[in-house]
């Protein structure tokens, strides 16, 4: 794959002094930075592998309980087909309500459209951005833990990933030299703020009074995060937290979403789990892994649980 452009150096939206990458993989692409993870970088990860232990990057998918941002409970069924025969279904699931991924046809930039510049409004008619694409592809690569809650707390810097605490482009970089690790073109950057291990701590009244005003730690909505992800030229950026960005946001600085999905066409996963990783990684000083995701195949859709596992 050629050389890609410096982020200063892509188009701006007419009219927004916002970037974009519309270009960069084709007039018609549907994958955005997944396009990165070619055969020679899935072959690079595979050479990664050293024990061959397997770790699960995914919640249980009725957690978080209740779910976040007003989406419901899913209910699922268990039913008998025959006398010997089980089945059992899914009723009322939201395919983000747990770990995730969103596609590309998740944000629009205004009128000015999704990735690509498609107007098309997925509620009406397809407009070709649907996961299938992702899990046709599918996400495997060289995954890179950027241990935010860790290098904190070694630090002795105080964190706490369920307050508004804003990750700068400088703290992500200030996290890879602290681990002596490098970005490398093509990386599925794992982000930990310690969400996860924070949100389990809760009670169950808590998690009620949480659903309804979630707050925590994430990155910094502004243009230096952009620059500094597609300057590394990652394929995706996987994040433990609910929404990537901080929240609450600040309509000052604007989205990272809108900056980040339908302008880079940069791939996002949330709420994945990295606790177990993380501890993995620290005892072996390592932070670099196989990672390997296959997103539900299900066609036009606007996201997919992640299906997700680390390989050490």
């Amino acid at each position: 794959m050629a050389e890609l452009p410096r982020f200063d150096d892509l188009p701006e939206v007419p009219g927004l002094d916002l970037r974009h990458g519309w270009e960069v993989f084709g007039p018609d692409d549907r994958c955005g930075t997944i396009n990165l993870l070619d055969p020679r970088r899935v072959l690079a990860a595979a050479g990664l592998v050293r024990t061959g232990e397997v770790l699960s990057l995914d919640l249980p998918l009725d957690l978080p309980n209740p779910p976040l941002f007003g989406r419901q409970p899913y209910r699922h069924d268990v039913f008998a087909l025959s006398r010997n025969e089980m089945d059992d279904r899914l009723d009322g699931f939201h395919l983000q309500g747990s770990t995730q991924w969103d596609a590309l046809g998740h944000v629009r930039c205004r009128e000015h459209g999704f990735w690509g510049g498609r107007t098309t409004n997925p509620t009406s008619e397809a407009n070709d951005l649907g996961i299938e694409h992702w899990a046709e592809h599918g996400i495997v690569g060289r995954g890179v833990l950027l241990d935010v809650a860790g290098w904190a707390t070694a630090a002795g810097r105080p964190f706490d990933p369920l307050a508004r605490t804003e990750i700068t482009a400088a703290d992500l970089q200030t996290v890879l030299d602290h681990e002596g690790t490098r970005l490398e073109p093509g990386d599925i950057v794992c982000l930990r703020t310690g969400w996860v291990g924070g949100y389990k701590t809760l009670d169950a009244d808590q998690r009620v009074a949480y659903a309804g005003d979630p707050v925590f730690a994430g990155l910094r909505a502004d243009e230096d995060t952009a620059r500094f992800l597609w300057d590394a030229h990652v394929a995706a950026l996987v994040c433990d937290n609910p929404a990537v960005e901080v929240v609450p946001g600040d309509a000052a600085v604007g989205s990272l979403h809108r900056r980040l999905i339908p302008l880079l066409g940069l791939a996002l996963g949330e709420m994945f789990d990295f606790e177990a990783l993380a501890s993995r990684c620290r005892d072996g000083g390592r932070w670099t892994f196989m990672f390997v995701a296959v997103p539900l195949k299900v066609p036009g859709a606007i996201g997919s649980p992640g299906n997700a596992v680390a390989i050490l």
